[in-house]
């Protein structure tokens, strides 16, 4: 068996796709690639195929109809054989850390397992400015499995992403529900859904996942995020509702899973009154009226007793407000 299976969604990737592809061969035999074209209309298929004719014990290739980054990941998920999970997207690449985060990998499983393995991130911008590392030292134990009890908390900027996580295949396996088709940003509830079957970690401090930011059409373009408002609340609100909170009884974990809903607010809400109508800001409040009664206590939490309340002040100058909360905060990170 694989020690990692590496899903790749691709739609009309084939100008990157490469570059993605050739950093997971350093893995060699201990991983499976499995390269999801996603109805493309270029020659995505095609350079796939090319791969999996070259390296048929390490590359397999899935053609399906296009469902969008979400259905990706379920198709990976239901062809993966690795023992362990990982999603990288088509135009992003992994580090020359690669083969050694397989060897820590080996190592958890000789010790019985993990059920997530974490490691950093880091931001590389196509004009060179704002490059950064995602890293979880402060946070996370180095060398050695632990739980959720051995955590610090975690800063504003700083979750547990796609681009930080590699499951256990089986735990992502629990979900009792396949992402959504033709939804973006999917990937935190992906993440999201899994946390509550998380009980032993590893921490690598190493930048293994090089995500690469400046495509004019990529999805975090601010043009693109705000356009697809109702995507990220459609996520927001899965998210919130995939479990009661209440029912955490690990107290970091919990701890944990509500700074993750936090975000999740936030940038639905940031990204939503970018769009500064009525309409948009409307579906905001329907957000919350729909968290609210899926959790009355929780919802009104977020909704007014965080200082989430401070971007949801209504009319025109909440939105004003609420962009300039936005700028801050991307001058901060970086993250488009």
């Amino acid at each position: 068996m694989k020690i990692l299976t590496v899903t790749v969604p691709c739609y009309n990737s084939q100008d990157y796709m490469e570059n993605c592809i050739n950093s997971l061969l350093t893995g060699g035999e201990k991983v499976e690639i499995i390269i999801i074209d996603d109805g493309s209309k270029d020659n995505t298929g095609k350079i796939a195929d090319e791969y999996a004719a070259k390296y048929p014990s390490i590359v397999r290739v899935v053609h399906q109809e296009n469902g969008g980054h979400g259905e990706g990941i379920n198709q990976g998920l239901a062809h993966a054989t690795g023992t362990y999970f990982k999603v990288v997207d088509s135009d992003d690449t992994v580090s020359t850390d690669f083969p050694a985060f397989l060897e820590k990998l080996e190592e958890c499983e000789a010790q019985g397992g993990v059920d997530l393995a974490v490691t950093n991130y880091y931001y590389v911008h196509s004009d060179g400015e704002g490059d950064r590392s995602i890293n979880y030292a402060n946070v996370l134990p180095e060398g050695k499995i632990f739980r959720w009890a051995d955590t610090k908390p975690f800063l504003l900027h700083q979750m547990l992403t796609i681009h930080s996580c590699t499951f256990r295949t089986e735990a992502m396996r629990k979900w009792g529900e396949a992402l959504p088709k033709h939804v973006f940003y999917e990937d935190n509830l992906m993440v999201y859904k899994t946390l509550p079957h998380i009980e032993k970690m590893y921490y690598m401090n190493a930048d293994l996942y090089r995500y690469w930011i400046g495509r004019p059409d990529q999805s975090v373009q601010q043009n693109v995020m705000s356009k697809r408002y109702s995507h990220q609340i459609l996520v927001t609100e899965k998210c919130f509702s995939s479990c009661h909170l209440d029912e955490v009884t690990e107290p970091r974990l919990k701890k944990y899973m509500k700074h993750e809903l936090f975000m999740m607010f936030g940038i639905s809400i940031l990204f939503t009154r970018l769009n500064r109508t009525a309409e948009t800001d409307a579906a905001l409040e329907k957000m919350w009226d729909n968290c609210k009664e899926f959790d009355p206590k929780w919802g009104r939490h977020f909704r007014s007793r965080t200082p989430l309340w401070f971007i949801c002040l209504p009319g025109r100058f909440g939105q004003s407000f609420s962009g300039v909360v936005y700028h801050i905060a991307n001058k901060i990170v970086r993250f488009n």
